[in-house]
């Protein structure tokens, strides 16, 4: 089963590098316990654009969707055999990147 292991920060500023050092650990441990799948940091949300094609044009407006104190920083999707395992790995996450984070599982 896969994860989604959402970065929720509420600063603008960029992991530290002690906070980097810690988020390369932990990835490498992933990686070598087969939980890896894919991971990556977002830049801002003032970077962000929204694109709505539901009507008869095409919107398109700068910026993040929702303006909020916290924002998605970052993600990792992981495999593991079930949530248990999914939340002791987000919890790990957590402590590396210094960061609150969210799991969800994929359908």
């Amino acid at each position: 089963m896969q994860y989604l292991v959402s970065v929720i920060d509420d600063t603008a500023g960029l992991a530290t590098s002690d906070e980097m050092a810690a988020i390369d650990e932990f990835n490498d441990g992933l990686r070598a316990d087969g939980h890896w799948v894919f991971a990556g940091g977002l830049a801002s949300p003032s970077a962000a654009t929204v694109i709505d094609n539901r009507g008869e044009e095409t919107l398109v407006t700068d910026g993040p969707f929702l303006e909020a104190k916290e924002h998605l920083a970052g993600f990792w999707i992981m495999e593991a055999p079930d949530l248990d395992v999914a939340l002791k790995l987000a919890a790990a996450g957590s402590k590396a990147c210094n960061r609150k984070v969210e799991v969800r599982p994929f359908l």
